[in-house]
């Protein structure tokens, strides 16, 4: 083990910040279309919901990696072979990255509506009464009291989104998976190759999850003080 480490883990770590980056980019990412996907399910607006709902079961209905294969080599096609455009390419990260924000956005609209629904219905009431429009009252009102119950949920999505950039592997981007899989092929010490992969993102998940924890107790206590 202390061999891979002094070969090869400085690729090791850069390929975990490469894996820390793609992760990032995808819950931004994700953030924006879970919050517009997550608001449109909960207006009074019929075609709205539907094409929440219908987005939300469809990319929570297909495997990863198949979205993964169809965006990286689909989308391309598409634009190339059926719409006759020149040369459009993705690159490994900006594929992960639509992947990662696509998947990981469906669910964040899950989280996001159930953090505006368990605001009290009163609030919005009560908003408008006082002449506050629709849009106005939910970005002052209602989605300041949802974000405290949603941001513990937002940072178990990264973890999950995390683990997830593993799959990304096999369109090509140099994550931690990728390139352990390299570092196995040119040592074949798969043993302890993999040993070091999984404490590096045991470590990352574990201070992540205590993140969570010390935040969502701040939280509470923000609440009884109110």
């Amino acid at each position: 083990m202390s061999k891979i480490l002094l070969s090869y883990g400085p690729l090791l770590f850069q390929a975990m910040g490469q894996t820390l980056l793609l992760a990032l980019y995808g819950l931004l990412f994700a953030c924006v279309i879970g919050m517009i996907v997550g608001i449109m399910s909960v207006l009074h607006n019929k075609p709205c919901r539907i094409i929440a709902m219908i987005f939300v079961n469809l990319i929570r209905g297909v495997p990863m990696i198949v979205l993964a294969y169809f965006i990286y080599f689909g989308v391309p096609y598409l634009f190339n072979t059926i719409l006759k455009f020149d040369s459009v390419t993705l690159s490994a990260l900006q594929a992960g990255t639509i992947c990662l924000a696509l998947n990981c956005g469906a669910y964040m609209a899950e989280i996001i509506r159930a953090g505006i629904e368990s605001v009290d219905i009163g609030q919005m009431e009560a908003a408008r009464s006082l002449g506050l429009p629709y849009w106005r009252a939910m970005q002052r009102v209602v989605l300041p009291q949802a974000v405290r119950t949603m941001i513990p949920s937002i940072i178990n999505q990264f973890i999950i989104t995390l683990k997830d950039t593993s799959i990304l592997s096999v369109i090509g981007f140099p994550e931690l998976v990728n390139t352990a899989k390299n570092v196995v092929s040119k040592t074949f010490m798969s043993f302890q190759t993999w040993a070091i992969v999984g404490l590096m993102y045991l470590v990352v998940i574990l201070i992540l999850q205590q993140a969570a924890k010390i935040l969502e107790r701040r939280l509470k206590r923000g609440r009884r003080s109110l």
